[in-house]
């Protein structure tokens, strides 16, 4: 009788394991990690400011200070575990990805990565870190926007990896940081819809040619969900409406009315410039690989916070305030979600 309990036991604990270990969470997070310079000068680009005698006076010990907060900002949002996909903006160049993900304490945690090579005048590109076991990169293309007007300033490459995770299946991660703006949201937004026009012939070529289209974009749109270059041209839906295969849903949109909610700290109120956009293949779970509960969450720990004076709000604690250092994280907050990969 013993002998039959301990096997039936064991059966049981078998197929427990089995359906647990059928089952991977894997954690995508995005964060504008603003300004991330090295302190070398950069003769082709505007990097001036960002040297030792320049008007930030950015120097070594800064610098090794600011890969320690991006470090222990991204080692939180894993909740101790390393999350799989990190789709990092306001990155100067290769060399800073080598030294966060090589020589700082991030390199216990075996991030290889992408970086764009952007026309940006201030040398600003974007980046995709990467756990090679969740995610074999297959294929890395950067995207330069060919604005519909020839007096506007170059801006960030497009980002596009594509990968393999552990089921097989194929992702394709679009990461992107469109024109600021700065010289008013009405004169730099037909620079976004621009971009948001590349964007979109890249995804609906993929909807063409994949079978099935696990599409992830995320990144700083400088625009709202409900801005034209996201909701109109980008065509990025709210989750709470129909869900089709061959659409694009902003995880954000449904929640952009909520109270003190937001990534983006300006003029006493919260905003959503951080945003992930999936497929609509990506919020089914039939599909192998889909959005943990639909939905998508902002990393508002408290000690990436500091109070506003002025209205009592706290707002992130960014590591310069106008010239003058104070050694915080970032004037951005992350964002992430989980993808369940069966």
């Amino acid at each position: 009788m013993h002998k039959r309990l301990s096997l039936l036991f064991i059966i049981v604990f078998l197929l427990f394991a089995h359906i647990v270990s059928s089952q991977t969470e894997y954690r995508v997070m995005f964060y504008n990690v603003e300004n991330l310079f090295d302190t070398v000068k950069d003769s082709i680009k505007n990097d001036d400011e960002f040297q030792p005698d320049g008007s930030m006076r950015w120097n070594s010990w800064r610098y090794w200070e600011k890969l320690k907060n991006i470090t222990r900002v991204i080692t939180a949002v894993g909740e101790m575990y390393s999350p799989s996909l990190v789709g990092l903006c306001e990155i100067e160049n290769d060399s800073v990805l080598y030294d966060l993900t090589k020589r700082s304490p991030l390199r216990a945690q075996g991030y290889d990565y992408i970086v764009t090579n952007s026309p940006d005048e201030r040398g600003i590109d974007v980046a995709l870190l990467y756990q090679p076991h969740h995610f074999r990169l297959i294929e890395k293309n950067e995207y330069e926007v060919l604005f519909s007007r020839k007096d506007v300033r170059p801006t960030r490459n497009v980002l596009h990896a594509v990968g393999q995770i552990i089921n097989s299946d194929t992702l394709d991660v679009f990461v992107v940081h469109p024109s600021s703006r700065s010289g008013g949201q009405m004169e730099t937004e037909p620079q976004r819809i621009d971009i948001a026009k590349l964007i979109r012939n890249k995804v609906d070529s993929l909807f063409e040619t994949r079978t099935k289209a696990n599409i992830l974009i995320m990144g700083d749109f400088n625009d709202y969900p409900n801005n034209k270059s996201i909701k109109n041209t980008l065509d990025a839906r709210s989750i709470n409406h129909d869900i089709y295969e061959k659409q694009l849903y902003n995880m954000f949109y449904h929640r952009m009315n909520e109270k003190n909610f937001g990534t983006y700290y300006y003029q006493g109120r919260w905003g959503i410039l951080d945003q992930i956009i999936v497929s609509g293949n990506l919020l089914s779970s039939d599909n192998s690989v889909h959005v943990k509960d639909n939905s998508a969450h902002i990393f508002k720990a408290n000690f990436l916070l500091e109070e506003d004076k002025k209205t009592g709000i706290m707002k992130p604690r960014r590591t310069y305030l106008g010239p003058r250092y104070v050694g915080g994280f970032s004037d951005h907050l992350p964002v992430y979600i989980d993808l369940v990969v069966q």
